[in-house]
C-alpha cells in the first residue's frame, strides 16, 4: 500500500480548516435536511386530522358504563361534550386495570385519562394533568355499627382495604410514614364501591373513598358512613402525555368555558345532584320494600311502562313515592292505591276499581303519559320532570308556573324555571293573578327529587358493565369497531 505525504503551508492551514469546517457544517446540514424523517403531528393535529379521539377510562358507575343500550357515566358524558367541542368522534378505551392507565398513555393507547383520578405528585412525574375539575377529599368509610373510628388517629391497628395503585394507596403510606401503626390491604382491582358494598355487608371493616363517590354510594348502601377526612382538598383530572401542550391547553379551556356556561353544573347534577342529602331511616325502608313488596307487582309495572315509553324503574320509584308500594294506601286528600289516583282521574283514565294494582298502575302511567305528551315543547329530562309534577299538584297549577316564569323572563320549558316560580303560588300577590289559585309549590320540587333519588337506586341494578372499546359518533350513539372502521 503506498501512502502520500502533503505539506501544507503555515499561511494556508488557517483558511484551508475553515474550508473544511464550512464543508462539514454543509454537509451534515444537507443530510439533516433530506435524510431525516419528518416531525410527526403533535396529539391534538392528529386528533383534528383523524376525526376522533381516544380516551382511556374506567367501565364503573362514575366513568363509563351503558343503561339501556345507552353509554352513560359522569366522565363518559364530559370527554362526548369535549369530543363534540372539537367536532371529531369519540372512542372509549376501557383500561382492563385502574394502574394500567397511565402506562397506556404513555404507550399512545389513547389520546387522554379520563377517570376521576386525582391529581398528585406521583402522578405527575410520568403525565401532564389538565386544571382540576372537581375539588374532593379522601375520607374513612365504615359500618354504621362501628365505633371504634372517629379520627384519623383511630385507624392505628386497624386493616385497611383499597385498591391498587390508587391515590388512597398513597396516602395510607403516607399515614405510616407519620406513625400511625395502620395495615393495608392491597386489593387488586375492585371498584371503589364494591369495596364499600362489602363494609356495608361487614365483610370488610374500613375503606376510603374520593367524596363524589361515598356521598352518592350512601344511597346504595345506607349501612354505611361517611367518615372523618384523612387529606386536605384534592382535584380530580384528565391526564395526557408530556409534551402534549396543545392538547392540554384545549382541555383546560374546554373546562373553562363549560363552568362558565352552565354544561357542567348540568352533567354534575345529573349524576350527583343532592348527594349532601341523607335520610338513613328513610333510604334503609326504601331498600327494604324494593326487597319485600316490588316483587309482587314488578312484572305488571315493567309491562305496562314499556308500553308506555318509560323506564320500569322510573315507574317503580314514583309508586314508592306515592304509596310505598301498598295497593291499600289512601291520603287524606282522597287518592287511592298504588298510583294514589283520584277518582275523577282514575274515571277518565277509565279505571273502575282503585285497589286493584293492575287497574291503577295501568291508569296511573297512561295519566302521567298524558302529561308527558301534553308538555312537549320541554325537552328530555325537563319535560319527564314537570310531567312528574303535574301529576302531583295538577296540571293546572304547571300552567300558572309556567305563565309566571314567561313573566319573569325565564324559560318555561325549564325544570330549573318552575324550581323557582311554584314556590311563589304560596304567596299572595303571585297566586291572586293566577288562574288555579293558591298552590303548595315547594310539594312537587320535593316530590320530583325523592322520585329521582329512588330512580337513581333502581337503575343501579340495570346497569351494564362491559369490556373492550366502544366508538361514539357525534349523535351519542355507540357503534361496533367494525362498523366504525
Amino acid at each position: 500500500m503506498s501512502c502520500k505525504i502533503f505539506y501544507v503551508s503555515k499561511n494556508l492551514i488557517r483558511p484551508l480548516c475553515h474550508t473544511i469546517s464550512s464543508f462539514v457544517v454543509l454537509a451534515l446540514l444537507f443530510c439533516f435536511s433530506g435524510c431525516s424523517k419528518p416531525p410527526e403531528p403533535d396529539t391534538y393535529d392528529r386528533i383534528l386530522k383523524a376525526g376522533e379521539i381516544t380516551v382511556i377510562t374506567r367501565n364503573n358507575a362514575h366513568c363509563y358504563y351503558m343503561y339501556r343500550d345507552q353509554p352513560m357515566g359522569f366522565e363518559y358524558d364530559l370527554a362526548k361534550a369535549f369530543a363534540d367541542d372539537l367536532g371529531v368522534k369519540l372512542k372509549i378505551k376501557i383500561a382492563e386495570n385502574w394502574d394500567g392507565m397511565l402506562p397506556a398513555l404513555r404507550e399512545k393507547a389513547g389520546d387522554l385519562v379520563a377517570a376521576s383520578m386525582t391529581i398528585t405528585d406521583k402522578r405527575r412525574r410520568l403525565v401532564d394533568f389538565s386544571n382540576g375539575y372537581m375539588t374532593i377529599q379522601q375520607r374513612i368509610i365504615i359500618h354504621r355499627d362501628n365505633h371504634a373510628i372517629k379520627r384519623i388517629e383511630d385507624l392505628a391497628g386497624k386493616t385497611i382495604h383499597v385498591r391498587q395503585g390508587t391515590s388512597y394507596e398513597e396516602r395510607l403510606r403516607a399515614l405510616i410514614q407519620q406513625g400511625i401503626g395502620l395495615r393495608i390491604r392491597v386489593c387488586e382491582d375492585p371498584a371503589t364501591e364494591e369495596l364499600i358494598r362489602l363494609v356495608a355487608a361487614k365483610n370488610i371493616d374500613v375503606t376510603i373513598a374520593d367524596t363524589n363517590i361515598a356521598f352518592l354510594s350512601r344511597r346504595y348502601y345506607p349501612a354505611t358512613i361517611v367518615g372523618a377526612s384523612i387529606t386536605e382538598k384534592e382535584h380530580l383530572g384528565w391526564a395526557v402525555r408530556p409534551g402534549d401542550h396543545r392538547l392540554l391547553e384545549r382541555i383546560n379551556q374546554f373546562f373553562a368555558e363549560i363552568k362558565q356556561n352552565g354544561v357542567f353544573t348540568k352533567l354534575y347534577e345529573k349524576y350527583y345532584a343532592d348527594i349532601d342529602d341523607f335520610d338513613y331511616v328513610d333510604l334503609r325502608t326504601f331498600h327494604r320494600r324494593v326487597e319485600t313488596r316490588l316483587p309482587r307487582y314488578s312484572q305488571i309495572i315493567k309491562e305496562l311502562s314499556l308500553k308506555n315509553d318509560f323506564d320500569w324503574r322510573l315507574i317503580a320509584a314514583q309508586i314508592y313515592q306515592e304509596s310505598h308500594f301498598d295497593p291499600r294506601a289512601q291520603s287524606h286528600a282522597g287518592a287511592f292505591g298504588l298510583m294514589q289516583l283520584t277518582r275523577s282521574t282514575a274515571e277518565s283514565m277509565g279505571a273502575k276499581n282503585l285497589l286493584n294494582p293492575v287497574e291503577n298502575i295501568s291508569a296511573g302511567i297512561r295519566y302521567l303519559k298524558k302529561l308527558y305528551d301534553f308538555f312537549d315543547k320541554a325537552q328530555g329530562s325537563d319535560r319527564l320532570f314537570i310531567a312528574l309534577a303535574a301529576y302531583n299538584i295538577g296540571q293546572g297549577h304547571i300552567l300558572d308556573a309556567r305563565n309566571l316564569a314567561r313573566q319573569m323572563d325565564l324559560s318555561p320549558d325549564k325544570w330549573t324555571s318552575l324550581k323557582k316560580t311554584l314556590p311563589l303560588l304560596r304567596q299572595r300577590k303571585y297566586y291572586k293573578e293566577s288562574k288555579y289559585g293558591y298552590c303548595r309549590g315547594a310539594e312537587p320540587i320535593k316530590y320530583v327529587k325523592q322520585i329521582m333519588l329512588y330512580y337513581d337506586i333502581l337503575k343501579r341494578q340495570g346497569i351494564e358493565f362491559t369490556s373492550g372499546n366502544a366508538h361514539v359518533r357525534k349523535d351519542g350513539k355507540e357503534k361496533g369497531e367494525k362498523e366504525e372502521e
